[in-house]
């Protein structure tokens, strides 16, 4: 039998999708988290996974930042994203960044099935509105094939300057130097084609879901 992974950090909603996946594939192995460094172990954990259900909003994703980079990461992983962000433009935006398909949270257990299968069996799903959506923009795509060239370490720097935190906020908690934090962070903004955190942060900020909750980082030496 298959085995699925899910990601999200509502307990009672992964209750339930779970319930919806062995309802419509009895056997099946189901193995959770409930953040994104959580997603990271459990898919390392599990690298001969058949296919990993995603929600967008968890601790630790940002929009589309998680996707990109774990699709760089793990590219043998056909990732579905079950969100309750059900705008056209947002399940077109998934697949431009590597989703093999959308569900909602809203859908059914039989459309759940149907979009698992779909998947599994090598297709895209998506629903029937979503396929008139606008392609996502080519800066939106530019800075996801930067994003898929930052290392693990890096990824989670950019992410922790996205919270708006400083190098040695950083360091302590990562149990790193300063001074390899900046290192990263030089990393960063060579990798982003960008000059200081600032731009860093805005440019991982085109991917997000709400631009508008973007939290920019505080001024310091990089």
């Amino acid at each position: 039998m298959p085995t699925l992974l899910i990601a999200d950090d509502h307990p009672l909603f992964r209750e339930a999708l779970r319930g919806a996946v062995q309802r419509v594939m009895p056997g099946v192995k189901l193995h959770e988290a409930d953040s994104v460094d959580a997603l990271y172990v459990l898919v390392d954990a599990h690298p001969d996974a058949d296919l990993l259900l995603m929600d967008l909003n968890m601790p630790g994703a940002y929009g589309f930042n998680a996707l990109v980079h774990l699709r760089a990461l793990h590219p043998q992983l056909p990732v579905v994203i079950v969100s309750a962000r059900e705008e056209p433009a947002v399940m077109r935006r998934a697949l431009d960044h590597g989703a093999l398909g959308f569900i909602p949270k809203s859908a059914d257990s039989d459309t759940i099935g149907q979009a698992i299968g779909a998947v599994l069996d090598g297709e895209r799903w998506v629903p029937d509105e979503a396929h008139n959506a606008p392609a996502t923009s080519r800066d939106e795509q530019e800075t996801a094939q930067r994003l898929r060239d930052l290392t693990p370490q890096q990824f989670k720097v950019l992410q922790m300057l996205g919270a708006g935190r400083l190098n040695k906020q950083i360091a302590y908690d990562l149990g790193v130097s300063e001074a390899t934090i900046k290192a990263h962070v030089t990393a960063i903004l060579r990798k982003l084609h960008v000059t200081n955190r600032t731009q860093a942060v805005l440019a991982a900020g085109r991917l997000a879901v709400d631009p508008d909750g973007l939290v920019l980082p505080p001024e310091e030496a990089e």
